[in-house]
């Protein structure tokens, strides 16, 4: 059976501050705040829950994600490299560049694998996702091995079962381009939700005023699980 909204789930506003594409939303747990990057603006932000303040650095390519290093700051991946990024000095350090004879070719979400490994890559149809529900975007994984993923112009994000392909619950937002997803907070019970207004003409962002911010959903009833750091 498909589950829908539950009565207990909250979904809210956080950072009205919009996002052209924003994606890649990790919890930092040592700053106690969400990262992400804007991929078309061609920035990584950092939001604080605290103090409600969006602290950006600017990058010279698009940004497709952003990783936690194990002792401190970032890795991402910008355009077609990776490279270091130092928070405080807003320095950024190429390590690897990919296909420099393909400069169009561009990186886009990436994860930490538990053995420390960044991996970035062009998007990749894991699931059949019904007509309603559009294109599979980012994703993250729960406490108890299911996955939730954004769906990009379908305005929600679904819950899977990998062992069977079943959705099994599904959460809708209140704008159509919902990019990615993770789970943050205190005890890892937050699910944070990333959006984009690039690709909606003026007619749909007249009708779209949460296009581009985040959300934050609570009373999930589940858990998710800590960012790997990558080991560099």
């Amino acid at each position: 059976m498909r589950g829908t909204m539950s009565s207990s789930i909250k979904i809210e506003s956080v950072v009205k501050e919009k996002n052209r594409m924003g994606e890649c939303p990790v919890w930092e747990e040592r700053e106690n705040a969400l990262v992400y990057v804007d991929i078309n603006a061609q920035k990584v932000c950092r939001w604080s829950p605290l103090t409600n303040e969006v602290q950006s650095v600017s990058v010279d390519a698009r940004v497709g994600s952003v990783a936690l290093r194990q002792f401190g700051d970032y890795v991402i991946a910008l355009g077609n490299r990776f490279a270091f990024l130092d928070w405080d000095t807003q320095k950024v350090t190429t390590i690897h560049e990919l296909e420099q004879d393909k400069p169009n070719n561009r990186f886009n979400d990436g994860k930490v694998d538990p053995k420390g490994r960044f991996f970035a890559a062009c998007p990749r149809l894991l699931y059949h996702l019904e007509k309603e529900e559009q294109m599979p975007d980012g994703m993250c994984i729960d406490v108890e091995g299911k996955l939730w993923v954004a769906c990009i112009d379908g305005g929600r994000v679904i819950r899977i079962d990998p062992e069977t392909g079943k959705r099994i619950q599904t959460v809708k937002l209140p704008t159509p381009r919902i990019t990615s997803c993770c789970f943050g907070g205190k005890d890892y019970s937050e699910m944070y939700v990333t959006s984009a207004y690039d690709g909606l003409d003026e007619a749909t962002l007249a009708k779209e005023p949460h296009a581009g911010e985040i959300f934050k959903i609570t009373g999930l009833g589940v858990k998710g699980i800590p960012q790997n750091f990558f080991a560099a």
